[in-house]
């Protein structure tokens, strides 16, 4: 298993525990997460410190925008981006 789908299996529980209560049958890889209102605002500086804490990587201002957070898909993406 790469580290990169490692990582989005990770990501994924994350926000089946801490934003769907257990819940993951609402969440696929592609699902809009800030229009689903599965996360806000708020959310994302959690979800974004997770990521930092767990995968030794560095979210610079410039990169904490929505596309980047927006998905399952999107957020392998950028971690994608991270580890060339």
């Amino acid at each position: 298993m790469s580290e990169i789908i490692k990582y989005l299996e990770i990501t994924k529980q994350f926000i089946v525990d801490n934003f769907l209560f257990g819940d993951g049958a609402k969440l696929t890889d592609d699902t809009l997460l800030f229009e689903k209102g599965i996360i806000d605002s708020t959310g994302v500086l959690e979800l974004v410190a997770f990521i930092e804490d767990n995968f030794r990587v560095k979210v610079t201002d410039e990169e904490l925008v929505q596309e980047n957070f927006s998905s399952l898909i999107a957020i392998e993406k950028f971690l994608q981006s991270k580890n060339n």
